[in-house]
């Protein structure tokens, strides 16, 4: 029955992000129609510059809203759960917002850490005979 109820919060989870990118695409597009009509309309070099300002800023919305709808998605996912993450993981945080974080101490999870090409010695190693660390 607990997989039945997995399967069903991702299926509706997956739906609604499908939604939500659906609508932030249309917003968008909305956003760029509307900034040719404003520039082909504009008879001044700074009318055509606050249209491409003014596209900018609601596709930026567009695409804060839709990361915000992906993040309460997925909270309203791990609800549907009864709210365990598994894996060693717990909830925390407000307004549907979940963030996890490892719990317990770090006795070497055996994990590689990540590559950062800034940091010395994350990077991959060369002139070893072609082989990576």
């Amino acid at each position: 029955m607990q997989t039945g109820k997995n399967a069903a919060a991702s299926a509706k989870e997956k739906a609604a992000n499908v939604a939500a990118s659906a609508k932030s695409g249309m917003e968008k597009a909305k956003a760029s129609a509307q900034e040719k009509v404003e520039k082909m309309t504009a008879h001044d070099p700074v009318e055509k510059e606050m249209a491409t300002e003014k596209e900018e800023a609601i596709k930026q919305q567009a695409e804060l809203e839709k990361q915000e709808a992906r993040m309460h998605n997925a909270a309203n996912k791990q609800a549907e759960r009864g709210g365990a993450l598994g894996g060693g993981y717990a909830t925390t945080g407000t307004e549907g917002v979940v963030e996890s974080h490892p719990v317990g101490i770090d006795k070497g999870s055996g994990r590689t850490t990540a590559q950062n090409p800034r940091v010395e010695g994350t990077g991959p190693t060369y002139g070893t005979g072609g082989t990576y660390r």
